[in-house]
């Protein structure tokens, strides 16, 4: 039978847990693996995840799904995400989780949203059809960032989504990636900073990135087109 496959990269002194999810496509039950590019985009996120807060207790588990496509109301890398927060669950019982997703994976991260461990959600370059669901991210804190160029996802519904997400939960925070398209290849490092930053500060790891902070603060539509 076909199952997940997980990357654990810190296992002792757990106190956090990052679960990082790759991309995928609309419609694929083809297996997905770990040499597919959209796996291995996330991959720096992980191990920069990882190290940042390894003295903090942080670990970041990094999900291959079943399969590449998202498959309708089979919604397959959301049973996927579900299970892995399962597993989280069990090895490191009471520990907070960031949920960090890119395109299929940045909607499967805002799917989970509402499951009891999560506190916070980064998504990146999230594909947010119109009326996706937002009623998961109550009491959650939320930063989506798209880049202006992306042809893949369009910038224009995350930021809709946005908006939506803004009237369920006062903590959400947008930003637009400069000249940056769908593969996160162009600004990569600021890319990383601002994962790192956004997630290290949910977690109270460390203080919270004043500019994040600044963009959480202000009601909407403010905070939600934040040029990086």
């Amino acid at each position: 039978m076909t199952a997940p496959d997980l990357r654990v990269l810190g296992r002792t002194g757990v106190r956090a847990v990052a679960l990082v999810l790759h991309g995928g496509q609309e419609t694929s039950k083809v297996r997905a693996h770990r040499l597919r590019p959209a796996y291995l985009r996330m991959l720096p996120f992980a191990h920069d995840l990882r190290w940042a807060g390894r003295h903090a207790g942080l670990a970041a588990w990094q999900l291959c799904y079943r399969y590449r496509g998202w498959n309708g109301p089979d919604r397959d890398p959301v049973v996927d995400a579900r299970w892995a927060l399962g597993e989280i669950g069990r090895a490191h019982p009471g520990a907070p989780v960031v949920v960090v997703g890119h395109s299929m994976g940045g909607r499967t991260a805002l799917h989970v949203a509402g499951a009891e461990r999560v506190a916070a959600v980064c998504a990146l370059a999230p594909w947010t059809p119109e009326g996706d669901v937002v009623d998961q991210l109550a009491g959650r804190t939320v930063l989506i960032a798209h880049g202006d160029q992306d042809t893949v996802t369009a910038p224009g519904r995350s930021l809709r989504y946005a908006v939506r997400a803004k009237e369920v939960t006062d903590a959400v925070c947008r930003f637009d990636v400069l000249g940056e398209g769908h593969s996160m290849l162009r600004r990569a490092r600021e890319w990383r900073l601002l994962v790192r930053r956004f997630t290290l500060g949910a977690l109270g790891i460390t203080e919270l990135d004043h500019v994040i902070a600044s963009a959480l603060a202000k009601s909407s539509p403010g905070g939600l087109s934040v040029p990086l």
